[in-house]
């Protein structure tokens, strides 16, 4: 092991799994909107708009849905807000679980994951669950990245401090306040780029 690390932090969605950033643009291509439409909406006002509201658990699926919906149309658009959300879920990637398990056979890990549930249903994370020591999700915590007190949690729940930890997630504004705390951290564009820069830090093979 190397650089002093003992414990990492992965996000779900875009890391774990596909991007749903690619299923949001197959929604907005077959609806008529204009590329990174949905992406606009969630990234405006992202403290109060209805996407992070949900995240937090602030607000339930019903509330959400008028919200969403009437933001589109002030920002120009028509959504079904309802087939909006069940278009989020994405694919596997075997290789990043196969990861996370050979990272949990020698250190701490950790799923960060800005989340939400939908009539009480919980995510479905696969077989992924059993690798984590610690699961911390946006819709319980009440929290969502990239505040702060998200990483702040995950690192006490840990027993750790952030210059332990290495956190990898797609979104560059989730990791720059984890950076800014001392955690060094790792942007998936590329799985197996991710996960060359992983094994750098950690230094042991993942694959």
């Amino acid at each position: 092991m190397s650089g002093g690390i003992r414990a990492v932090l992965w996000d779900f969605g875009g890391v774990i799994t596909t991007s749903p950033f690619e299923r949001f643009a197959r929604y907005e291509d077959a609806n008529g909107l204009p590329l990174g439409f949905l992406r606009g909406l969630n990234s405006l006002n992202p403290d109060t708009n209805a996407w992070s509201q949900l995240e937090r658990g602030a607000i339930d699926v019903d509330t959400f849905v008028d919200l969403y919906e009437r933001e589109a149309e002030t920002a120009g658009g028509k959504i079904d807000a309802r087939a909006v959300l069940d278009v989020v879920a994405g694919e596997i990637r075997p290789a990043m679980v196969e990861a996370v398990r050979r990272c949990h056979d020698r250190m701490k890990t950790a799923l960060l994951t800005n989340n939400f549930s939908v009539g009480g249903a919980a995510v479905d994370y696969g077989d992924t669950l059993d690798h984590f020591d610690l699961v911390l999700e946006s819709s319980r915590a009440g929290v969502r990245k990239p505040d702060p007190r998200f990483y702040e949690m995950a690192c006490a729940e840990l027993g750790i401090e952030p210059g332990d930890a290495v956190f990898l997630d797609d979104l560059g504004i989730n990791l720059k306040p984890a950076r800014h705390m001392g955690m060094r951290t790792i942007k998936v564009v590329d799985p197996q780029q991710a996960l060359d820069e992983l094994e750098q830090l950690v230094g042991f093979a993942l694959r």
